[in-house]
This record gives structure tokens, C-alpha cells and sequence, in this order.
């Protein structure tokens, strides 16, 4: 038996992945064994270019041996000491590091293991704020429709994602939902230059609906992934700071995805110039090279709890592990000494040049994103921007494009979480060659996936 043979099929016999189908059968199982620089390869030898940095995680790409050493060097000084009540030197550098880093008054850093637990650390702590500051109704939330913010039973609550939810239900009470920037299909100004501030004012209108007394924050991505790389139109977000400001909501920018450069900015509220409250964050924090997330809380929202005796009453066990803060300080400090932010901002219109190249296929109908975070909208006609039947969905993404784009040695995400997108989240390192390698096998396999659907 080859070893592929063998590992996938003690794969389908006993790991269950995650958002994946359980089959029973080792047909289509790709074993990933290896990886250096924007590529990977699995165990039978064939070489793909990682375009969406494994899940928008792998800032610095793949065997990388400083972020090796860094998470040896601290197994063999500290594998393991928790940080409730205690400190250990890596959790405060980081902590500190993180501080330096982030915009305005955002000094204090709670650590999570990932995204979905940073988010429910965030409505967990704002509703424990406001109690303190005696405003104990203020418990809601405010996210956009389509949104997604992680799977955690609050976290999940405040994704907008319906599909990923429904087999939950009920689910926490107060999560509240308002439209999104699709300026593409958005009715009120698709055929304006850019969105118009609609979206913004919807949140006001619903702080007033529900109550601005029983609002606790407003959760929002600086670029929206689900749907497809939704970009903010000019005055957006000045508009939901002061919406926030107005009513006494805070503002929690999740950038689980945007943080660490994938925006060209260490933050990504940093690119669009607005101050969170709030900042939740973890993938590109380690470039994956060890699971960390964080929460990083302004002055005004940790003063209650500074010298009163009040505790923030949430932990988790392997948060601020001391492997992963080595890490993600070794990681850190590549991106100063190469240059990362500088190098994504240098060469994001040449990213975005080599996808707009694909606008001659009739099969793309918007191209959108910012930094090295994009995506690709896909229609059937794009006169009238007429998408796919649900069916013809199903064929296009998941029974034709997602196998065809692997085997032509491209690893990206064909998703419908709303329209048909193709989305392209490479490695932060990656330049010239890598885009051209992107556009080539997606020219390919649009063009193939055009005959495919009969366009």
C-alpha cells in the first residue's frame, strides 16, 4: 500500500475535518506533507501554490526554520504554564509588543487560541463592562448579514451565515443583523461610483429600533470575507464611529483575517483610519506556525476593571501559551526586518492588475478586495449580473471548479456563502511570479468552467 493510500485512508476512517463532508471512501483525500515559501506539497509529490495562505493564516509562508527555533528553543525553557493570575515572559512581551503596535489606547491584550474564542471573548467582555458601569441591558450586538465571525455558540450568534447556523438553534439572544457593502448587487446604488453610506446608517437605525439602552457593541470586519472580500466605500467608517460614539456603543473591529499585513497594515483599521474600541485577532499573529488569538481592549473599556477588584470572569486554558507567544514574536520581527507591510503595499496594485486581467472572461463579474485579500465574483451573465442557480452552483463550485483549480495546482476557496466567489488570500511574501502563476490556472480553469455551465 503507497503511503497516500494508507494516510488517507486512516483519514476517512477517523479525521472528522472540519466543514467537511464524511464520506466513505478515500477517493479525492489530499494529504498536504510539506511546504516552503508559497507552496506545498502532499505526499504523493504534487507542488501547489498555497493562494489563500492555508486560511488567510500563513503571512510569512511555509518553512520558515526562525519561527521553528523560536517555538524549540521555548518548549525546551516553558512548554506550558497558564496565565490566570499568573505571567510568563513571552505573554508579557507579546502583550506589550501588541500594545506598541496597535492604534490609539488599545494597551491591554487578553489571549485567546483563535479567532471564534477572541469574539466571544469580546461580546463576553462588553457585556460585563456595561453591568459595571450599571447599563446591565446593554447585552445586544450588531453584525452585518452575511458576516462570519466565528463557530463558538456567541461567536456563531453573531455570524450572519444562516447555512452554518439553522441545525444550532436557538442560539444566544440579542445578536441583531444589518446589510453589508455589496456595492455589486446592492439595489440602492450598484450603478453609483461607490457604495453610499446606507449600510452605515442602517446600524443607527437599528440601535434606535432595538434600543440604544440594550446595545453592547457592533461587530464589523475591515473588509468583509464571507460574500466575498466586501471593500468599505469612502466615509464609512468615520460614519460607524460616530454612530457608536453617539449611542455609547462600542466598536469591535474583527480582524481575524485583515490583521498582520493582509491589508498591508499591521491592523486594518489602520488602512481605513478609525479608532475600535475593540480589536480581535489571530491567524497571521503566528503565520500558523502555533494556534494564538487575541483580544486587544482599549483604556475605556478596561477601566472598570483596573485596581477596582473586578475580575474579567472568562479564561481558556492554553491562551497565552508560552510556545505560540515565542512564536508570534519571532514572527513579529521577521515582518519588521523584511519589511512585510511595506512589501504588501508595494506590490498590491501589481496583485490586483494581474486579477483584473481576468475581466475578459464573461464568467467574472466583479473583482474586489484590498492588500492581498481578494475575491472574485462569478456570474452567468454579467450584463445583468445574473448569478447561477443553486444547482448550477453546486455543479460549478463544488463538482467542477474546486477539484479542477487543485489539479491544476492552485489552492484557493470556491465558496457561496452568498454569491459564487472565488477568493485568493496568497502568502504575504509572494510577488510577481506568484501572481502570474494565480492568473494563469485561473484563467484555465474559468475558461474550462465557462464550457463546463454552457456559457
Amino acid at each position: 500500500m503507497s503511503e497516500h493510500r494508507r494516510l488517507a485512508e486512516l483519514a476517512e476512517r477517523h479525521l472528522w475535518g472540519h466543514f467537511s463532508v464524511l464520506k466513505n471512501n478515500i477517493d479525492g483525500t489530499r494529504v498536504i506533507e510539506r511546504g516552503q515559501g508559497c507552496h506545498v506539497w502532499d505526499v504523493e509529490g504534487n507542488r501547489y501554490l498555497d493562494g489563500l495562505a492555508g486560511l488567510f493564516v500563513s503571512q510569512l509562508g511555509h518553512g520558515r526554520p526562525e519561527l521553528a527555533r523560536a517555538a524549540g528553543d521555548q518548549a525546551a525553557t516553558l512548554g506550558y504554564f497558564p496565565i490566570w493570575t499568573y505571567g510568563h515572559p513571552k505573554a508579557i512581551e507579546l502583550a506589550a509588543k501588541l500594545a506598541e503596535l496597535a492604534p490609539g489606547d488599545l494597551n491591554r491584550v487578553f489571549f485567546t487560541t483563535g479567532g471564534s474564542e477572541a469574539v466571544e471573548s469580546a461580546w463576553k467582555l462588553a457585556r460585563q463592562y456595561f453591568k459595571l458601569k450599571g447599563q446591565p441591558d446593554r447585552v445586544k450586538v450588531i453584525s452585518r448579514n452575511l458576516a462570519y465571525h466565528g463557530t463558538t455558540m456567541g461567536a456563531l450568534s453573531i455570524t450572519g451565515l444562516d447555512s452554518i447556523k439553522a441545525v444550532f438553534e436557538p442560539l444566544v439572544p440579542g445578536a441583531v443583523k444589518v446589510p453589508e457593502t455589496n456595492h455589486y448587487r446592492c439595489p440602492t446604488c450598484q450603478d453609483d461610483p461607490h457604495c453610499t453610506l446606507h449600510a452605515a446608517d442602517a446600524i443607527e437605525e437599528a440601535i434606535l429600533r432595538e434600543g440604544p439602552e440594550t446595545i453592547a457593541a457592533v461587530f464589523l470586519e475591515p473588509v468583509q470575507n464571507a460574500g466575498g472580500c466586501f471593500t468599505p466605500p469612502p466615509g464609512y467608517w468615520a460614519r460607524v464611529r460616530e454612530i457608536c460614539d453617539r449611542y455609547g456603543v462600542l466598536l469591535v473591529s474583527d480582524e481575524v483575517i485583515c490583521a498582520f499585513g493582509r491589508l498591508g497594515y499591521m491592523f486594518g483599521c489602520e488602512r481605513y483610519g478609525y479608532q475600535p474600541d475593540m480589536i480581535t485577532c489571530a491567524k497571521g499573529l503566528t503565520s500558523g506556525y502555533a494556534p494564538l488569538g487575541a483580544m486587544l481592549v482599549s483604556d475605556k473599556v478596561a477601566e472598570p476593571f483596573v485596581g477596582t477588584g473586578e475580575s474579567f470572569l472568562h479564561g481558556i486554558t492554553f491562551a497565552g501559551h508560552p510556545v505560540s507567544c515565542a512564536v508570534a514574536l519571532a514572527n513579529l520581527q521577521i515582518f519588521e526586518d523584511e519589511k512585510i507591510l511595506e512589501h504588501v503595499r508595494t506590490n498590491e496594485p501589481a496583485f490586483r492588475a494581474a486579477l483584473d486581467d481576468l475581466a475578459d472572461l464573461p464568467i467574472v463579474g466583479d473583482i474586489r478586495g484590498a492588500g492581498y485579500f481578494y475575491g472574485i465574483e462569478l456570474v452567468k451573465d454579467r450584463t445583468d449580473r445574473l448569478s447561477f442557480s443553486d444547482e448550477e452552483r453546486e455543479h460549478l463550485l463544488r463538482g467542477f471548479l474546486s477539484n479542477r483549480l487543485l489539479e491544476l495546482g492552485l489552492i484557493c476557496r470556491a465558496d457561496d456563502r452568498g454569491e459564487p466567489v472565488i477568493q485568493l488570500s496568497p502568502p504575504l511574501i509572494a510577488g510577481p511570479d506568484e501572481f502570474a502563476e494565480i492568473t494563469s490556472k485561473l484563467r484555465q480553469a474559468l475558461t474550462e468552467a465557462m464550457a463546463e455551465v454552457g456559457m
